[in-house]
């Protein structure tokens, strides 16, 4: 069994900076592809930032240039560095991670509780 522990939301004010980290553990083979999701107030859960395992990122036009997305594959761990935020960053941020476990011949997606970002104006 795997699980994702995310870590590092909270409440910041318009042009502060937070940083989420998200750990994988359990009976881990190997891990693909990791990235970054979040769901706004009333809103669909949208992308925000992908890395592969050599380290190529992929990030949604409304963060480039402020967010930073990095992994630690000797820990496991996918990072979202996230500066000058806006409020409409607030959402709840998941991590996500294509997983292969030792018992296992394939990857399945897993994925992160949840960490709350609130950004005040």
């Amino acid at each position: 069994q795997v699980q994702l522990v995310e870590s590092g939301g909270g409440l910041v004010q318009a042009g502060g900076s937070l940083r989420l980290s998200c750990a994988a553990s359990g009976t881990i083979f190997s891990i693909a592809a990791m990235g970054w999701y979040r769901q706004g107030p009333g809103k669909q859960r949208e992308l925000v930032a992908t890395i592969s395992t050599i380290g190529t990122t992929n990030y949604k036009d409304f963060v480039k240039g402020r967010f930073t997305i990095s992994r630690d594959n000797t820990k496991n761990t996918v990072y979202l560095q996230m500066n000058s935020l806006k409020p409409e960053d607030t959402a709840l941020y998941c991590c996500n991670a294509g997983v292969r476990t030792i018992a296992a011949s394939t990857y399945h997606d897993c994925w992160g509780q949840g960490n709350q970002v609130t950004v005040s104006s």
